[in-house]
């Protein structure tokens, strides 16, 4: 079955990425850290559904 958070998390992450990448955004913008705090929840999910 598909895990459609995982799924969402890594849509929006990739959506920032393209944003900053067009943009040339630095890195204390508020997409960037939205980005860290998106890497931290996907690594977060990937552990706790591993187990």
């Amino acid at each position: 079955m598909a895990d459609l958070y995982l799924r969402a998390l890594e849509s929006e992450r990739r959506q920032l990425w393209a944003e900053c990448r067009m943009k040339g955004l630095a890195r204390d913008t508020p997409q960037r850290l939205r980005i860290s705090e998106l890497d931290k929840l996907l690594a977060e999910h990937k552990a706790k559904s591993s187990r």
